[in-house]
């Protein structure tokens, strides 16, 4: 399984009609994007995962990241080695810690030591009857602990909602060899004020979650940064403009040691697949 080139990131392919999704998907694989990457905040990803794999033919299909509170390991490594049996080798098995509010809003105090929350789950997902490779896991990573687990345990990372520098810093957390999978949000605009309006909102819900919080203060921001989602931080999140412009930052990625870069597109409408959008974009593509 090859994770190089551009990438779709589409909440839309998780939780919109399955049938127009995989529709979407099959046009995705024909544009020539590598991978695609869904979200997983519970319930059934691996059958949005099945949808996807049996509408492509040759594009990965991701999850960006499958919570590892919300599923067993058991149940994880069955149903990988289903999907694999039957589609071939193109799941890449997204894991991460997701964030305390969501998971203590079911559980209070259910959510604490990430890292070794994760640590453990790699351990039980090892010790099932047939587990899954460490070639095909990646681990939602931010911090450099986090990283260094991704080093030692997967093959790489997806990070999420990063700037091309803590691309930068990821990659010489870690080192040469595993994968570095950034996420990269885009708004297909020429009209800041446009932009704006669609990204401010989405970024602010993103702001108050203290993993993200966190990480862009190692980076440089401050707390008004994000609390006013300054322009500054919107700039270094959300790249916006034409294909061009959201192709640079995706060269920017690639040149501070991405491997793949994930572009997830925002519109005016969230429910709505940004199909045209996408098609733009496979457009402007190097060939």
């Amino acid at each position: 399984m090859e994770l190089t080139g551009v990438g779709v990131w589409s909440s839309q392919l998780r939780y919109s009609d399955a049938s127009e999704a995989a529709d979407a998907a099959a046009e995705l694989d024909e544009l020539g994007f590598t991978a695609l990457w869904i979200p997983d905040v519970g319930g059934p990803v691996f059958d949005s995962v099945g949808n996807l794999l049996g509408a492509t033919k040759r594009t990965v299909i991701a999850t960006g990241i499958l919570n590892l509170w919300m599923h067993s390991a058991e149940d994880v490594a069955a149903q990988y080695q289903a999907l694999t049996d039957e589609h071939g080798d193109r799941f890449l098995l997204g894991i991460g810690v997701s964030h305390a509010p969501l998971i203590d809003s079911r559980e209070p105090g259910r959510y604490r030591k990430p890292l070794a929350a994760t640590a453990s789950y790699l351990d039980a997902l090892d010790a099932t009857e047939r587990p899954v490779p460490v070639g095909d896991r990646v681990l939602a990573a931010l911090g450099p602990k986090m990283l260094q687990l991704s080093a030692t345990r997967a093959r790489g990372a997806h990070p999420y909602l990063v700037t091309t520098e803590h691309t930068a810093s990821a990659r010489t957390t870690l080192g040469a060899g595993p994968l570095l999978l950034p996420e990269q949000t885009a708004i297909l605009t020429d009209d800041a004020d446009e932009a704006r309006r669609i990204g401010t909102d989405w970024l602010r819900s993103y702001l108050a979650l203290p993993n993200y919080a966190n990480n862009l203060l190692r980076s440089g921001f401050t707390e008004e940064d994000l609390q006013q989602v300054s322009q500054r931080v919107f700039d270094a999140i959300i790249a916006w403009g034409d294909e061009d412009a959201i192709l640079r930052r995706v060269a920017e990625h690639h040149a501070a040691g991405a491997d793949h870069v994930c572009v997830q597109v925002l519109t005016a409408d969230p429910q709505e697949f940004p199909r045209e959008q996408w098609r733009r974009l496979a457009a402007a593509l190097p060939q």
